[in-house]
This record gives C-alpha cells, structure tokens and sequence, in this order.
C-alpha cells in the first residue's frame, strides 16, 4: 500500500542535497530537504507563509549543485510546460457522481477518442457537448487517448512525461474531473489510456531523481526500471499512478499501453501487481474497475485469473480480429495483412479469439501466439475493432475505412464488430464514415527531435510497402487540423446513411441477448467462396464479401439488420447483394 507522504516530498536517491524552491506566492526562496533512510526528500523547515493571491502553490527541486528546479515527478499539473515548475492546487473539486455505481465491461460497447481532435475546440470540456450522441449509438465506455502531460501543443500523448498531470492543453484536472463527471451523469464509463513502458523524448528528468530507467530499449525508449536495484519504488511510482486515476479521477477503467514492452522478471508481475491493487480498490469503493490490456502476443495468460496462473487482468486487445476484417473487406494484403488473405482467417478469429495462436507469422518470420482456452474464457475479454488509432493513425497518410470501402462495406464492417462475439470498440468518426484522416501527428520543439520522428515513420512504413512519399510530416501543423473531426457532415449523404447502420446496430444490442452472449461455444462460422456466415446462438451473421450477389439458405427467418443495399428472402433463401450483410434471427425474435 501507498506510505503516507507529505505533498512535498520527493524519492531522490541519486541525489546529495536536494532543495524546494517555493514560486513567489508561496513566499519565494528555496527551502532546505532533508533525507530519510529510504531516499524520501521532507522539507526540513516550515515553508514560507503564503502570500494574498491565487489559492495554488508552485513549486520545484534544486538537485546538489543545480541553479535551475526540476519539476515534481509526481506532479498534477504543468502550467507552464513539462520543462517548468510544477503546481499544487490548494482548492478542492466538489464531485457530483455520487450514485454512480460503476460500468462493467462485459456486454460494453467502448468508443476510443482523441481529446484533441475529437472535437473543434479541442478540449475536454468541449468533448462534454458530444456525450448526447455516444449515448445515441449505444456507447457505454468511452476510452480517452493518454491526457498525460507532454512536450510541445499536441500529439498523441504516447510521448508524455508527466504521468500524473493532465495536459494543459486538454484543460488541466478540473476539466478532467468535470469530463468523467459529465460522463458518469449521462451514464457512461471512462476507460483512460495510460503508458507505463516508456517516456517521452523530451522533458523526462525522472533519471535525474533515481533509478526510473535500466538498460534496454523497447521500441519507443529507454526500459523501465521494474526489477532493477530501486525498481521496488519505481513498481511504485507506477501503481500510485494506477490508484491515482481510480481515487482521484473517479475513472472506471485504464487501458494499459503495449504491455508486451513491460520487461519484468519479478517473481510477481507488474501486471499481476496491478491487478491484486485494482481489485481491492474495487471492493473498497463499491463499483467495477477494470483492466484493459494492449498486447502484441496474442497470449491470455495476461487475463488468466490469478489463482490460475495468469495475471488476472480484465480484458486484452485482439488485432487479429481487425487484420481479419480489413483484409476480408478491403482485399489488402501487405505487410501484418498478408497471412490473413483467406476468409477462413476471420471464421478462425470469431471462433477460437486468435488467428495466430501458434501459427507462423510471415510478418515476424516465427510462430507467434498461443491458443484461447475457449471452454472457460468469456469471449468479452477480448476488445476489438474495426478501426482504432493504430490501425488508422499508423497508417502512412492516416486514411480511414471510409476511404476505400463503400457504404455497405462499412455497415458491413460494423456489422461484424458490434454483432460479433467481442468486446466491440468503435474509434471516433467511424459511425458516420467521417472523411477526415486521423493521422500521426506531433509538436516536438527541438527540431531534431521532429527530424528523427518523420525519418523513423519513413523506415517503419517500408516493410508494408507503402510509398514513403505518402507518408505525412507528423510535425507539420496541418497534418494535426486536417485530423480533426467535420461534425456538420454527419447528417449528409453517405455520413447519414453509415451512421443510421450504427444506430440501428446500438438498438439490436440493447435489445437481443444473444449479441452479448459471452460464450464461445455459441459461436459457429462458415465460409463458401467469399461468403462468410456466423450464428451466435440463433441468430445469423451473413456477409457477403465478394464482387457478385450471392444466395445463402437462411429457412424460415426475419430480417433484423440489413446493409444499405437490402436483401431479398424468398422460399428460405436470402440472395445477398456484393459487398452487403444482414443479420437475421427466428421468426417472431422480439416478444
């Protein structure tokens, strides 16, 4: 469990003399630390009193020999930047969730957004004003890309280096707070996106305090220290962060950022660790708090309960259902997207979670994965999309789905994604075939910094074969605003049509328990030619993903769902147009 701290104190074991430099309201001047055995930093003197003027305190550490203050590393606010001093607020948030009681995940239907080009204004508070239509298209959880603070005006927020602060740019954390409250009154969940294997380029100065860091490079940085000499109060660090979004931002789930980066050989996984916290936090507050994991193993032993030899996290990010569909849809087959050319390839992910649990991966040149346990693993702890802001943003000009799919194509696409058996998430736009990218994006000050990033994005993009001169300059300022969504086009045109197929799909989930039966044994697919066919329990799946109509024995049933080219029953058949879905289910399905 988390020490009692003082708001002032400060882990600095690589330090010989640290100093608290108190901002001018806060009577200015530096104030000497003193150290303890465990390398925890106390102000060993009263601060200075405070002056008249603004109810907040900031605040920095003068390390050894140093002339300039580094900011806090557990700091909740950067006003001025990730460089500067750090800012304890003394006013505290007067919550209004009260009776909110929680969302669990099962049956959920989550929608991933980007703060900062979700809407025009580009903050949270301005992403309030959207809550009525995730409401309107079914949406329960709604999943914040990292808020963390960072250098520069925007990104991704993959780079942060604050992990405590929200970004000043999004609103700080009183708009965060009003955010999740907004949501919880409208009956939604918040899932935050949140990053523990690496630090941004630019601003980390964790190093500088203790051993945060240890030999090694994943893809993005610099290992973090989880098992090192000192890792046990990095370990801490990053579950206080963990407890912190829970307690003080009343979230109901984090999304944890490519764990397969974690490197831990602690006897007790990070992971693991987590999860036993998390689970006594929920019983604590009396409402469902979830663990969401992105991982490139496709392994569920991350989601294996505890007492079975897993590390008893929630849920795990399935790609491979995404690889299936866009492939069965769009006919790309490069890079990731070539072994999953056969339609046979999404028939194996709906019905065993994995495609490569085992197989040989051409992509990684070696077997990859392992196989579901399909008789005791509920098939909603696996999160899928059809689209998210990796498989769009991590594309070399960010195009979406609607780019090179027609409207039925994409009814079809969510089709499968909110009528099949996983955990579906939708990203942000999809539901309305938004026309704008979402593209890679940053705003690194040092010009080097932005040099390496669009360089690297050219290499990283060769192996999929795409052309380098369609790869987006991330730093260019225009690559973020095109990025941003045109809300006025969802009620014209095609906008209109994909996102009625998005309305009517939220409907059906509401309404039919079959569609979030949790169960693998009730879901059976089948391939003919480029028709794909999927029962969940009674009711049937059928898309069509081939260039010519096709004719599916379907015997006495009703029509549920259809793609916007319609369908034709007649004598027990349905003949399915080209690129068109239904679903059906028996007749008389609603009482």
């Amino acid at each position: 469990m988390t020490a009692v701290r003082g708001p002032y104190d400060v882990w600095a074991p690589r330090a010989q003399r640290v100093r608290l430099l108190c901002g001018d309201n806060a009577g200015g001047g530096l104030v000497e630390m003193q150290r303890g055995a465990d390398d925890w930093w106390t102000p060993a003197e009263a601060l200075p009193p405070m002056s008249e003027g603004p109810h907040y305190v900031d605040y920095g550490y003068v390390l050894d020999d140093d002339t300039d203050a580094l900011p806090d590393p557990r700091s909740h606010r950067q006003p001025g930047g990730v460089h500067a001093l750090s800012r304890r607020d003394l006013t505290t948030y007067e919550w209004q969730d009260h009776a909110w009681t929680g969302r669990q995940l099962a049956g959920s239907v989550i929608y991933e957004l980007h703060v900062g080009t979700f809407t025009p204004g580009g903050t949270l508070d301005s992403a309030i004003e959207r809550l009525g239509h995730l409401l309107d298209i079914g949406v329960d959880l709604v999943e914040v890309m990292p808020v963390n603070a960072f250098n520069g005006t925007h990104n991704w927020g993959y780079d942060g280096v604050g992990w405590f602060a929200v970004s000043e740019e999004y609103g700080g954390p009183d708009a965060y707070r009003r955010f999740v409250d907004a949501c919880h009154a409208a009956g939604l969940g918040v899932v935050q996106d949140v990053v523990h294997n690496h630090l941004g380029p630019s601003g980390n100065y964790l190093p500088r305090f203790g051993p945060y860091l240890k030999d090694g490079r994943n893809t993005w940085g610099d290992l973090v220290n989880l098992d090192g000499e000192g890792s046990a109060e990095v370990r801490r660090y990053i579950l206080d962060n963990v407890r912190m979004w829970f307690e003080d931002y009343h979230v109901d789930a984090l999304r944890l950022d490519a764990v397969h980066a974690l490197s831990d050989t602690s006897e007790v996984h990070l992971l693991e660790e987590m999860a036993i916290e998390t689970a006594a936090l929920s019983a604590h507050l009396g409402r469902p708090l979830t663990l969401i994991a992105e991982s490139d193993l496709n392994d569920t032993t991350l989601v294996r309960p505890r007492e079975a030899g897993g590390h008893g996290l929630d849920a795990q990010w399935s790609d491979d259902f995404h690889h299936a569909v866009h492939v069965a849809l769009s006919g790309e087959t490069t890079g990731y997207y070539a072994d999953f050319e056969p339609l046979e390839a999404l028939a194996k992910v709906c019905e065993r979670g994995f495609f490569h649990d085992g197989t040989w991966s051409s992509f990684r040149e070696r077997e990859h994965g392992k196989p579901v346990d399909t008789d005791t693993m509920p098939t909603w702890r696996l999160v899928v999309a059809n689209q998210n802001h990796d498989q769009v943003g991590n594309r070399a000009r960010g195009d979406r789905l609607a780019e090179h799919l027609d409207d039925d194509q994409l009814a079809c696409a969510a089709l499968l994604t909110l009528a099949g058996p996983f955990t579906p998430m939708l990203f942000m736009g999809e539901e309305w075939a938004a026309s704008t990218p979402f593209a890679f994006f940053t705003s690194h000050p040092e010009p080097e910094l932005g040099t390496a990033t669009a360089e690297g994005r050219i290499e990283e993009f060769a192996k999929m074969g795409w052309d380098p001169a369609d790869v987006l300059d991330p730093q260019d300022p225009e690559t973020f605003r095109a990025s941003r969504l045109d809300w006025e086009e969802r009620s014209t045109g095609r906008h209109a049509v994909v996102l009625d197929c998005y309305r009517r799909l939220a409907r059906l989930r509401r309404e039919l328990p079959q569609l979030t039966d949790p169960s693998f044994g009730h879901v059976s697919c089948s391939v003919e030619g480029r028709l794909f066919t999927m029962r969940r329990g009674d009711l049937l799946v059928v898309v069509n993903t081939g260039e010519t109509e096709a004719v599916v024995q379907v015997g006495e049933r009703e029509v549920l769902f259809t793609t916007p080219a319609g369908v034709r029953l007649s004598a027990g058949t349905a003949s399915v147009p080209a690129h068109a879905g239904i679903l059906l289910g028996p007749v008389a399905t609603f009482p």
